[in-house]
């Protein structure tokens, strides 16, 4: 139940934040709708009080968020005396359905997210974009712009291109504004950012389907009913899931952005009266949008005017109206004028965006989708397509539908097959490109592609659906209301596999991992080295531990650059934990401990080759990991002299067999591992200074389970080395 009354607080607070805004910026012909805008208009009000109580100096939102509920108070009050109670009033009763759709639509996400924890925690499909977000969201809670503590002034770690503090990032480089709401949203409710990330995600999807619903009955001009069924198919859309269960906040937010900027776009077009004064009352729509682009995703500013662009240049080149053209383009670009100046900084730092774009081949390969995949039409979490007949078919049936129906508006000589091209035609263009380009280098841009879509696809899906304007009567209103009822039953399917999926999520913040933060309290643990092999780990950790330097010995992500290994103490998080005398070392839990790296005693162990992925228990602590049969370690004994250990093997296998110990090429310990799991306890081997090999072998061979294609040595829950203190005493 905690789950729901968070996730629903969170959107009556973004709805308050943005009432006021809303009634003042919402067009004259359509101020009685104007809750539509509530949304965006919440997130952009509250993106902008964090930036400025970050340029101010302000200690974070846990000095100023409560002080600044002021500020949607004032705008409420100056909305509804612009408006009149009366028109304020009519509007909240507005699209019923649509909001009853927005409810269940947030109910739906929340109930796997619920069923998969007993707290409130972020869960991820696979990405680690969650930490990253989460990361900026405590730096803007808790720090001034101006503090350089702990991990925040790190210059050597945190230094991208011309920033060299972790808070500067975020206002210039990274995704501010997501932080920015999960920080103001997090103080005022009372939550942490591991808390909140996910469910703030959740709530940016429930909110984009009253916007969506309006693109299609507003700029598409589809009936009512139509808008409404195109809305909730972008609430289920495996497209837009992916997108929350992958926690891309960014991403969801551009996509409001770009839908506000060409609904204003093309509206604007048409107000042929007067169009200088007319764009006024566009004005607050345009000044949304942007803040939202520039906030989130400002890489995305290049792209975010491509729909409306395309619809009013190609109007204006059918009708050689360059003149009107030029005074539309001014309009347009006002607002972003006014938002560039205040934003200022993101938009300087667009150069360097770009050139990190160019540096890192970011994200990972999304499967192409063809156009039953654009309508959601898919077969797994993973956007996986179904096999090749039925993908044809349904390909072939959403083409060949779309083709009639624009080759009737065609004939009829109707404006809105235009607005289909423009809403559809470049974004797909840009989805195909992509998706080659990844081919033809071998590189992620797919990622990208998918990406290109997820952004512009409340457009996307809107023109693809304009085969519902063929549902006039006889054959052809059966048959687009049988495949709409094809789409809507595909997309269901899909959400409850991702539902399905999520309720044992491949990657959380559990109980072991927030224990973690632990350390950031400890005033003994002056430094961290994050040694944590797993990047979803490693990263939720530096976001715990940001009051400690941190040093990493990977490229985690951007702010977070490979360094030497400074640290006082390493934390360890994978399946080997050390346990060290006289003090040097400080367990955490069963996955998580600090090692003294000034200790005598010190060493570090990682793991080498032959090892399966780490497998865990859904909703359980447990994890493992098997070999594929011989299995490396790498220790490092730092000292000038030899160590003492003992190895504690908490492992099983599927057959009973030996396992041998060889370090650096020779036998010297061997143990019996059985089917069930328990500790095998390894007697004392030496450890001589240096880099040391030991290799974990046995005299049986690898197992195959029915229906696992790998190869199996043993399974691995946890290995333990302790090293036994000198007989004399050792000078530290």
């Amino acid at each position: 139940m905690y789950f729901y009354l968070v996730a629903f607080g969170l959107l009556l607070h973004v709805l308050f934040w943005g009432a006021g805004v809303a009634l003042l910026a919402m067009p004259r012909p359509w101020e009685k709708f104007w809750p539509v805008l509530a949304a965006p208009a919440g997130f952009a009000v509250q993106s902008l009080a964090v930036w400025i109580g970050a340029y101010a100096g302000l200690k974070g939102t846990n000095q100023y968020a409560w002080a600044s509920e002021i500020l949607p108070v004032g705008l409420l009050i100056a909305g509804v005396w612009w408006s009149g109670s009366a028109l304020a009033w009519c509007g909240l009763k507005k699209m019923p359905a649509v909001w009853l759709a927005t409810a269940v639509c947030l109910a739906v996400l929340v109930l796997p997210l619920a069923r998969a924890s007993k707290g409130l925690t972020t869960v991820s499909l696979g990405s680690c974009d969650a930490a990253d977000y989460a990361a900026g969201a405590r730096v803007l809670m808790e720090f001034a712009r101006s503090d350089r503590s702990g991990f925040l002034g790190l210059t050597e770690v945190v230094q991208v291109m011309s920033v060299d503090n972790f808070f500067d990032f975020w206002l210039r480089l990274n995704h501010f504004t997501p932080s920015a709401l999960i920080a103001l949203n997090g103080t005022v409710l009372h939550c942490a950012p591991h808390e909140l990330t996910g469910l703030m995600t959740i709530v940016l999807l429930a909110t984009s389907l009253p916007l969506v619903f309006w693109l299609a009955r507003v700029v598409c001009g589809y009936g009512g009913r139509a808008s409404f069924v195109i809305a909730v198919v972008y609430g289920l859309s495996p497209i837009t899931w992916y997108a929350v269960w992958h926690v891309a906040m960014a991403q969801l937010l551009a996509a409001q952005a770009v839908l506000l900027i060409t609904w204003a776009g093309i509206a604007l077009w048409h107000s042929r009266e007067n169009l200088t004064w007319r764009s006024m009352g566009y004005g607050g729509v345009l000044t949304i949008g942007y803040a939202l682009v520039l906030g989130g995703y400002n890489f995305f500013l290049v792209l975010c005017l491509v729909p409306a662009l395309a619809y009013a240049g190609g109007q204006a080149a059918w009708r050689g109206e360059w003149l009107r053209l030029a005074r539309w383009t001014v309009a347009m670009l006002a607002p972003l004028v006014a938002c560039g100046l205040v934003f200022w900084e993101r938009v300087a730092g667009l150069a360097e965006r770009f050139a990190l774009f160019q540096t890192y081949d970011f994200g990972w390969r999304i499967p192409a989708l063809s156009p039953e995949g654009w309508l959601g039409i898919v077969r797994s979490s993973g956007l996986a397509p179904f096999p090749t007949l039925p993908r044809l078919a349904l390909a072939a049936a959403a083409i060949g539908l779309l083709a009639v129906a624009l080759l009737r508006a065609a004939k009829q000589r109707r404006q809105s097959a235009w607005v289909v091209v423009s809403l559809a035609g470049p974004a797909l263009v840009g989805y195909g490109y992509l998706n080659l380009r990844g081919v033809q280098l071998g590189t992620n841009a797919s990622y990208d592609a998918y990406k290109v879509l997820a952004v512009f696809y409340p457009g996307v899906l809107a023109a693809l659906f304009y085969w519902v304007t063929l549902a006039r009567n006889g054959w052809s209103r059966t048959l687009t209301m049988a495949f709409g009822g094809v789409v809507v039953a595909m997309n269901l399917h899909a959400a409850y596999r991702f539902a399905e999926r999520m309720e044992n999520p491949p990657l959380i913040v559990n109980r072991e991992l927030l224990q973690v933060q632990r350390a950031e309290a400890m005033p003994e643990v002056a430094s961290v080295n994050l040694l944590v092999p797993d990047m979803w780990s490693r990263l939720w950790a530096n976001q715990f531990l940001l009051s400690k330097p941190n040093y990493f010995r990977t490229h985690t992500y951007e702010g977070r650059l490979n360094t030497e290994l400074r640290g006082a103490w390493d934390l360890n998080g994978g399946l080997v934990q050390l346990r060290l005398p006289e003090g040097g070392s400080f367990p955490l839990n069963a996955h998580f401990g600090l090692v003294r790296t000034g200790s005598p005693y010190f060493l570090r162990v990682e793991l080498g080759a032959g090892w399966q992925d780490l497998e865990r228990l859904p909703r359980g602590a447990t994890r493992w990991s098997w070999t594929k049969g011989d299995a490396t370690l790498r220790l490092e004994n730092p000292q000038i002299r030899p160590l003492r250990i003992v190895w504690h093997f908490n492992a099983r296998s599927e057959v009973d067999r030996d396992l041998q110990l060889w370090l650096n090429g020779k036998r010297v310990r061997t143990v019996q591992i059985g089917r069930e799991q328990k500790i095998v306890r390894v007697p004392e081997m030496v450890i001589p200074p240096g880099v040391n090999v030991v290799e974990l072998k046995s005299a049986v061979p690898p197992t195959y389970l029915p229906g696992d294609a790998r190869p199996l040595g043993f399974a691995a829950y946890g290995i333990e080395i302790e090293v036994k203190a000198d007989l004399a005493p050792v000078e530290d």
